[in-house]
Protein backbone atom coordinates (compact mmCIF):
# COMPACT_ATOMS: atom_id res chain seq x y z
CA UNK A 1 0.00 0.00 0.00
CA UNK A 2 2.73 2.13 0.66
CA UNK A 3 4.29 1.42 -2.89
CA UNK A 4 0.73 2.50 -4.46
CA UNK A 5 0.28 5.57 -2.24
CA UNK A 6 3.68 7.12 -3.05
CA UNK A 7 2.99 6.45 -7.06
CA UNK A 8 -0.33 7.84 -6.72
CA UNK A 9 1.28 11.08 -5.00
CA UNK A 10 3.88 11.13 -7.99
CA UNK A 11 0.83 11.14 -10.70
CA UNK A 12 -0.58 13.74 -8.57
CA UNK A 13 2.73 16.00 -8.58
CA UNK A 14 3.70 15.46 -12.22
CA UNK A 15 -0.24 17.00 -12.95
CA UNK A 16 0.18 19.83 -11.02
CA UNK A 17 3.69 20.57 -11.65
CA UNK A 18 1.98 20.69 -15.08
CA UNK A 19 -0.60 22.93 -14.28
CA UNK A 20 1.94 25.40 -12.14
CA UNK A 21 3.44 25.57 -15.83
CA UNK A 22 0.51 26.25 -17.74
CA UNK A 23 -0.55 28.99 -15.26
CA UNK A 24 3.20 30.37 -15.39
CA UNK A 25 3.71 30.49 -19.03
CA UNK A 26 0.17 31.10 -20.52
CA UNK A 27 0.11 34.53 -22.70
CA UNK A 28 -2.81 36.71 -22.73
CA UNK A 29 -5.51 36.87 -24.43
CA UNK A 30 -4.80 33.08 -24.68
CA UNK A 31 -4.76 32.16 -21.55
CA UNK A 32 -7.16 28.64 -22.07
CA UNK A 33 -4.84 26.91 -24.84
CA UNK A 34 -2.13 25.31 -22.59
CA UNK A 35 -4.70 24.20 -20.35
CA UNK A 36 -6.72 22.73 -23.46
CA UNK A 37 -3.16 21.18 -24.55
CA UNK A 38 -2.12 19.40 -21.36
CA UNK A 39 -5.71 17.90 -21.38
CA UNK A 40 -5.51 16.50 -24.54
CA UNK A 41 -1.69 15.01 -23.63
CA UNK A 42 -2.75 13.57 -20.59
CA UNK A 43 -5.97 12.34 -21.66
CA UNK A 44 -4.80 10.58 -24.54
CA UNK A 45 -2.14 8.76 -22.44
CA UNK A 46 -5.23 7.88 -20.17
CA UNK A 47 -7.49 6.58 -22.96
CA UNK A 48 -4.82 4.06 -24.17
CA UNK A 49 -3.27 3.38 -20.92
CA UNK A 50 -6.97 1.50 -20.06
CA UNK A 51 -6.60 -0.80 -22.70
CA UNK A 52 -3.16 -1.70 -22.70
CA UNK A 53 -2.94 -2.68 -19.03
CA UNK A 54 -6.04 -4.84 -19.81
CA UNK A 55 -4.15 -6.71 -22.28
CA UNK A 56 -0.78 -6.31 -20.55
CA UNK A 57 1.17 -5.23 -23.60
CA UNK A 58 3.23 -1.97 -24.06
CA UNK A 59 2.89 -2.43 -28.17
CA UNK A 60 1.42 0.49 -28.14
CA UNK A 61 3.22 2.99 -25.85
CA UNK A 62 6.00 4.57 -28.04
CA UNK A 63 2.85 4.87 -31.23
CA UNK A 64 0.88 6.57 -27.99
CA UNK A 65 3.45 9.14 -27.82
CA UNK A 66 4.23 10.29 -31.56
CA UNK A 67 0.48 10.29 -31.85
CA UNK A 68 -0.19 12.39 -28.73
CA UNK A 69 2.89 14.70 -30.03
CA UNK A 70 1.33 15.24 -33.74
CA UNK A 71 -2.56 15.49 -32.39
CA UNK A 72 -1.48 17.95 -29.88
CA UNK A 73 0.84 20.63 -32.11
CA UNK A 74 -2.10 19.94 -35.14
CA UNK A 75 -4.23 21.13 -32.74
CA UNK A 76 -2.14 23.99 -30.91
CA UNK A 77 -1.52 24.92 -35.07
CA UNK A 78 -4.84 25.57 -35.95
CA UNK A 79 -5.96 27.16 -32.52
CA UNK A 80 -3.33 29.76 -33.44
CA UNK A 81 -4.73 30.19 -36.83
CA UNK A 82 -8.16 30.53 -35.41
CA UNK A 83 -6.61 32.97 -32.68
CA UNK A 84 -4.77 34.87 -34.56
CA UNK A 85 -6.20 34.68 -38.21
CA UNK A 86 -2.98 33.57 -39.82
CA UNK A 87 -0.23 30.63 -39.39
CA UNK A 88 3.65 32.56 -40.01
CA UNK A 89 6.68 31.44 -40.35
CA UNK A 90 7.35 30.34 -36.69
CA UNK A 91 4.24 28.29 -35.99
CA UNK A 92 4.63 26.38 -39.48
CA UNK A 93 8.10 25.33 -38.58
CA UNK A 94 7.82 24.72 -35.04
CA UNK A 95 4.76 21.90 -36.28
CA UNK A 96 6.78 20.89 -39.16
CA UNK A 97 9.86 19.72 -37.31
CA UNK A 98 8.13 18.35 -34.38
CA UNK A 99 5.57 16.44 -36.91
CA UNK A 100 8.83 14.93 -38.80
CA UNK A 101 10.34 13.94 -35.58
CA UNK A 102 7.45 12.45 -33.79
CA UNK A 103 6.55 10.25 -37.22
CA UNK A 104 10.45 9.01 -37.55
CA UNK A 105 10.45 7.84 -34.41
CA UNK A 106 7.42 6.97 -33.15
CA UNK A 107 6.99 4.80 -36.25
CA UNK A 108 10.61 3.48 -35.49
CA UNK A 109 9.99 2.48 -32.09
CA UNK A 110 6.98 1.29 -32.78
CA UNK A 111 8.39 -1.40 -35.62
CA UNK A 112 11.08 -2.30 -33.70
CA UNK A 113 9.10 -3.56 -31.17
CA UNK A 114 6.45 -5.53 -33.03
CA UNK A 115 9.45 -7.24 -34.43
CA UNK A 116 11.39 -7.98 -30.81
CA UNK A 117 7.86 -8.81 -29.99
CA UNK A 118 8.51 -6.34 -26.84
CA UNK A 119 10.27 -3.82 -24.69
CA UNK A 120 12.05 -5.11 -22.00
CA UNK A 121 11.71 -2.19 -19.69
CA UNK A 122 8.18 -2.64 -19.46
CA UNK A 123 8.39 -6.46 -17.88
CA UNK A 124 8.07 -5.82 -14.18
CA UNK A 125 5.77 -2.62 -15.04
CA UNK A 126 3.00 -3.76 -17.38
CA UNK A 127 1.70 -6.09 -14.26
CA UNK A 128 1.12 -3.34 -11.94
CA UNK A 129 -1.83 -1.14 -12.53
CA UNK A 130 -0.45 2.41 -10.29
CA UNK A 131 3.39 1.69 -12.18
CA UNK A 132 2.04 1.02 -15.53
CA UNK A 133 -0.02 3.99 -15.28
CA UNK A 134 2.64 6.43 -13.74
CA UNK A 135 4.40 5.16 -17.18
CA UNK A 136 1.85 6.64 -19.17
CA UNK A 137 1.95 9.46 -16.85
CA UNK A 138 5.40 10.12 -16.74
CA UNK A 139 4.82 9.76 -21.22
CA UNK A 140 2.67 12.68 -20.80
CA UNK A 141 5.00 14.73 -18.78
CA UNK A 142 7.29 14.13 -21.48
CA UNK A 143 5.71 15.55 -24.32
CA UNK A 144 4.44 18.44 -22.40
CA UNK A 145 7.62 19.36 -21.33
CA UNK A 146 9.18 18.74 -24.78
CA UNK A 147 6.69 20.62 -26.68
CA UNK A 148 6.51 23.36 -24.08
CA UNK A 149 8.30 26.01 -25.76
CA UNK A 150 6.65 25.17 -28.93
CA UNK A 151 3.24 25.82 -26.73
CA UNK A 152 4.27 29.37 -25.67
CA UNK A 153 4.96 30.23 -29.37
CA UNK A 154 1.97 28.79 -30.74
CA UNK A 155 -0.18 30.65 -28.19
CA UNK A 156 1.33 34.12 -28.57
CA UNK A 157 0.94 36.38 -31.55
CA UNK A 158 3.45 36.26 -34.32
CA UNK A 159 7.45 37.29 -34.05
CA UNK A 160 9.70 35.61 -37.05
CA UNK A 161 13.06 36.58 -35.76
CA UNK A 162 14.86 35.23 -38.58
CA UNK A 163 17.93 34.58 -36.33
CA UNK A 164 16.20 32.63 -34.09
CA UNK A 165 14.34 30.74 -36.76
CA UNK A 166 17.59 30.23 -38.43
CA UNK A 167 19.97 29.05 -35.64
CA UNK A 168 17.10 27.13 -34.23
CA UNK A 169 16.41 24.77 -37.32
CA UNK A 170 19.84 24.62 -37.74
CA UNK A 171 20.42 23.28 -34.37
CA UNK A 172 17.19 20.71 -34.73
CA UNK A 173 18.58 19.47 -37.68
CA UNK A 174 21.63 18.06 -36.44
CA UNK A 175 20.34 17.13 -33.47
CA UNK A 176 17.66 14.67 -35.73
CA UNK A 177 20.45 13.74 -37.88
CA UNK A 178 22.55 12.31 -35.43
CA UNK A 179 19.64 10.78 -33.89
CA UNK A 180 18.73 8.99 -37.08
CA UNK A 181 22.41 8.17 -37.93
CA UNK A 182 22.62 6.11 -34.55
CA UNK A 183 19.05 4.69 -34.69
CA UNK A 184 20.06 3.29 -38.19
CA UNK A 185 23.50 2.20 -37.56
CA UNK A 186 22.46 -0.03 -34.17
CA UNK A 187 19.33 -1.37 -36.03
CA UNK A 188 21.65 -2.67 -39.21
CA UNK A 189 23.93 -3.81 -36.37
CA UNK A 190 21.58 -5.91 -34.69
CA UNK A 191 20.20 -7.47 -37.95
CA UNK A 192 23.60 -8.44 -39.03
CA UNK A 193 23.64 -12.53 -37.46
CA UNK A 194 27.91 -11.99 -37.15
CA UNK A 195 26.45 -9.79 -34.28
CA UNK A 196 24.55 -11.26 -32.62
CA UNK A 197 24.78 -10.85 -28.83
CA UNK A 198 27.33 -8.45 -29.17
CA UNK A 199 27.47 -4.54 -28.09
CA UNK A 200 27.65 -1.93 -31.09
CA UNK A 201 30.46 0.10 -31.14
CA UNK A 202 31.06 1.21 -34.72
CA UNK A 203 30.02 4.95 -36.02
CA UNK A 204 28.60 7.28 -33.43
CA UNK A 205 28.43 4.76 -30.81
CA UNK A 206 32.32 5.24 -30.85
CA UNK A 207 31.32 8.76 -29.78
CA UNK A 208 28.96 8.23 -27.26
CA UNK A 209 27.11 4.62 -25.44
CA UNK A 210 23.91 6.73 -26.38
CA UNK A 211 24.61 9.14 -29.61
CA UNK A 212 20.69 8.52 -30.28
CA UNK A 213 20.05 10.19 -26.91
CA UNK A 214 22.51 13.15 -27.32
CA UNK A 215 20.17 14.14 -30.83
CA UNK A 216 17.23 14.25 -28.76
CA UNK A 217 18.49 16.88 -26.56
CA UNK A 218 20.32 18.58 -29.23
CA UNK A 219 16.82 18.63 -31.49
CA UNK A 220 15.01 19.78 -28.29
CA UNK A 221 17.05 22.33 -27.86
CA UNK A 222 16.73 23.94 -31.23
CA UNK A 223 13.14 23.71 -30.37
CA UNK A 224 13.62 25.77 -27.56
CA UNK A 225 15.54 28.36 -29.56
CA UNK A 226 12.95 28.76 -32.63
CA UNK A 227 10.22 29.55 -29.95
CA UNK A 228 12.60 32.22 -28.11
CA UNK A 229 11.44 35.34 -29.28
CA UNK A 230 8.22 34.90 -27.80
CA UNK A 231 9.05 34.40 -23.99
CA UNK A 232 8.18 37.20 -21.52
CA UNK A 233 7.80 37.19 -17.82
CA UNK A 234 7.31 34.05 -16.88
CA UNK A 235 7.39 32.25 -20.28
CA UNK A 236 11.18 31.90 -19.62
CA UNK A 237 10.22 28.97 -17.91
CA UNK A 238 10.41 27.35 -21.34
CA UNK A 239 14.26 26.95 -21.26
CA UNK A 240 13.56 24.18 -18.32
CA UNK A 241 12.87 22.01 -21.32
CA UNK A 242 16.60 20.59 -22.29
CA UNK A 243 17.28 20.62 -18.68
CA UNK A 244 14.20 18.30 -18.56
CA UNK A 245 15.04 16.01 -21.67
CA UNK A 246 18.50 15.46 -20.27
CA UNK A 247 16.88 14.93 -17.17
CA UNK A 248 14.74 12.21 -18.65
CA UNK A 249 17.23 10.12 -20.48
CA UNK A 250 19.99 10.02 -18.01
CA UNK A 251 18.09 9.56 -14.57
CA UNK A 252 14.60 8.08 -15.73
CA UNK A 253 13.80 6.02 -18.35
CA UNK A 254 16.97 6.15 -20.67
CA UNK A 255 21.00 6.07 -20.21
CA UNK A 256 19.93 4.20 -16.54
CA UNK A 257 17.92 1.73 -17.67
CA UNK A 258 20.04 0.57 -21.04
CA UNK A 259 23.66 0.97 -18.71
CA UNK A 260 22.44 -1.67 -16.04
CA UNK A 261 21.07 -4.34 -18.65
CA UNK A 262 24.29 -3.52 -20.62
CA UNK A 263 26.23 -4.48 -17.30
CA UNK A 264 23.96 -7.48 -16.50
CA UNK A 265 24.84 -8.30 -20.42
CA UNK A 266 28.38 -7.83 -21.07
CA UNK A 267 29.72 -6.96 -18.05
CA UNK A 268 32.22 -9.85 -17.49
CA UNK A 269 33.30 -8.75 -21.14
CA UNK A 270 36.72 -7.42 -21.42
CA UNK A 271 36.79 -6.04 -24.49
CA UNK A 272 33.19 -4.47 -23.18
CA UNK A 273 34.80 -2.77 -20.48
CA UNK A 274 37.28 -1.49 -22.07
CA UNK A 275 34.64 0.03 -24.69
CA UNK A 276 33.23 1.90 -21.29
CA UNK A 277 36.31 3.32 -20.80
CA UNK A 278 37.49 4.73 -24.03
CA UNK A 279 33.83 5.57 -24.71
CA UNK A 280 31.45 8.83 -23.20
CA UNK A 281 28.23 7.53 -21.24
CA UNK A 282 26.43 10.69 -22.94
CA UNK A 283 28.04 13.72 -24.53
CA UNK A 284 30.53 12.75 -27.55
CA UNK A 285 33.62 12.46 -28.02
CA UNK A 286 34.53 13.43 -31.46
CA UNK A 287 37.99 13.05 -31.33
Amino acid sequence: MKNIALRLVFILFILLFVSGLVYAGTPTPSNSLLTEAALLIFGIQVLVFLPSYLAQTEHFYDLTGGITYLSTMGFMAYRHQELFGSWDIRSLLLTALIGIWAIRLSSFLFTRVKRVGKDGRFDSLKTSFTRFLLTWMLQGLWVFMCTYPALIALASPTDNEIIYLGIGAFVWLLGWGYEVVADNQKTSFNKDPKNAGKFINIGVWKQSRHPNYVGELVLWTGITIIAAPVYQGSQWLALITPVFVYWLLNKVSGVNLLEERADKKWGDDPAYQQYKKDTPIFFPKFF
